[in-house]
């Protein structure tokens, strides 16, 4: 039988485990997908907003592979210096490394730690229940929020922040952010460009949103998107782009309507300082224009936006593991194809798929054909991987290790905690957002 651990149970993780139950090179395959939270699914739990219920429900694919008999999930398993790389190839043949890009990419600019100013991850960890985030974190009384970028989880962060209580409140966010932005003074969310739109990075689909919140007026200057050099003619740009271009042209006609709350679009705005004594109390921007290489340039110009909360939204990037190496330069584990590189030459047994082999680019989709790739280099191992003897069944180690792995039945309990819980609050399912609460919930299984 050949013995496979998956690290990390998000869509990348998940896929891994899809291709290697439905291959046909090896008969006989058993998959471990371990996960260092109780709950499987990743960022399609945690990261995706709770108001994209169509997005969300792709846990029901990923529900599929997970109880394919071949496949155990285990969570509450932390691969680290107790649990490494080396003790992982003593118990299995390979070892698929699919933990993301965990961190968020920084300003580099004066004032960036003031408190008030958190990355868009923590905010939108707040309002997904990661455990890892205080559920009393982020109180909302704040008047002006500033996010900074204009990719999907930016766009997804202001509309949560624009968004009345009542309108997420048939979804599984947890109570303490419902109860949080039900009493939100934020009456205004500025969302800040250094390029133009036709460099953004939101889909038109999400872009689109923003302007459908009853509540919130959406403001666009017209005079920052004539900057853009696609503006006078959207017909040269890439489909996507352009399509952005056109939404924004047509929000520029539009006149506001005096709603409680407005979402300011802004762009060619370089964020130079974040300003405040003791907390934040605004940002200072850089006016930039285009350098006609598709980047932009400085003006010297300044503009300040006040702000008591900014939500930083730049991008992500790959975090080092103990006991594999980690390309500093690109944020990845150095791979040839999937294969981890150790010194260059490929590391018998060990693999990477998804952000954390190719960076934080592509959709969801993306990391199925990623995972293929890595899947294909695997098998093409497997004589050289089944010659090695291992335990007869890794879980055993994990647990005499001192862990206390979560398993399928486990979770299975969370959900229907979780169920509970949202009849209890006269709401559907409602997430459980602290660490005892969801070890409290897996272990009524046993």
């Amino acid at each position: 039988m050949l013995r496979v651990a998956v690290v990390g149970s998000g869509p990348s993780g998940v896929y891994v485990a899809e291709a290697l139950t439905r291959q046909t090179t090896v008969p006989d395959v058993a998959v471990d997908v371990l996960d260092r939270l109780p709950c499987p699914y990743g960022l399609v739990r945690y990261g995706v907003a709770p108001d994209h219920e169509k997005i969300k429900s792709l846990q029901g694919n990923l529900r599929q592979v997970l109880e394919d008999p071949r496949v155990r999930f285990l969570g509450n398993v932390e691969v680290g210096p107790a649990l490494g790389p080396e003790r992982l190839g003593e118990l299995y043949h390979a070892v698929v490394y699919c933990f993301g890009a965990a961190a968020d990419r920084r300003l580099g600019v004066p004032g960036e730690d003031l408190p008030g100013s958190y990355s868009a991850t923590r905010f939108v960890s707040w309002y997904s229940a990661h455990p890892d985030e205080p559920p009393e974190e982020f109180a909302l009384l704040a008047r002006s929020a500033v996010v900074i970028g204009v990719g999907n989880v930016a766009v997804d962060v202001a509309r949560v922040l624009a968004r009345g209580a009542d309108e997420l409140r048939h979804t599984d966010i947890p109570q303490s952010a419902l109860t949080a932005l039900d009493a939100s003074q934020v009456t205004d969310v500025h969302m800040v460009g250094r390029r133009g739109p036709s460099q953004a990075k939101f889909t038109t689909k999400e872009l689109r949103e923003l302007g459908g919140l009853s509540g919130a007026d959406v403001i666009v200057h017209a005079d920052e998107l004539a900057l853009d050099p696609g503006y006078a003619d959207p017909s040269a740009l890439p489909a996507a782009a352009r399509r952005n271009v056109e939404v924004l042209r047509e929000w520029t006609t539009r006149v506001p309507e005096g709603r409680p709350r407005r979402i300011h679009l802004r762009f060619f705005l370089r964020p130079a300082e974040l300003l405040g004594d003791g907390r934040v109390s605004g940002v200072r921007f850089e006016r930039t224009l285009p350098d006609g290489l598709g980047g932009v340039r400085g003006t010297g110009l300044l503009e300040e936006i006040e702000a008591q909360l900014v939500l930083r939204s730049v991008g992500y990037q790959g975090v080092p593991l103990s006991g594999l190496p980690f390309d500093e330069r690109h944020a990845v584990v150095p791979n040839d194809g999937g294969r981890v590189l150790r010194d260059g030459v490929p590391s018998p047994g060990e693999y990477v798929a998804g952000w954390i082999k190719r960076g934080p680019t592509g959709v969801i989709g993306t990391n199925r054909p990623c995972a293929k790739q890595t899947v294909a280099a695997l098998l093409e191992d497997v004589p050289r991987l089944l010659a090695r003897p291992l335990p007869r069944d890794p879980l055993e180690a994990l647990r005499s290790g001192g862990g206390d792995p979560v398993a399928w039945p486990g979770w299975l309990s969370i959900e229907a905690a979780e169920m509970a819980l949202g009849r209890s609050l006269d709401r559907g399912t409602v997430k459980i957002q602290d660490w005892a609460g969801l070890l409290a919930a897996a272990r009524l299984a046993a």
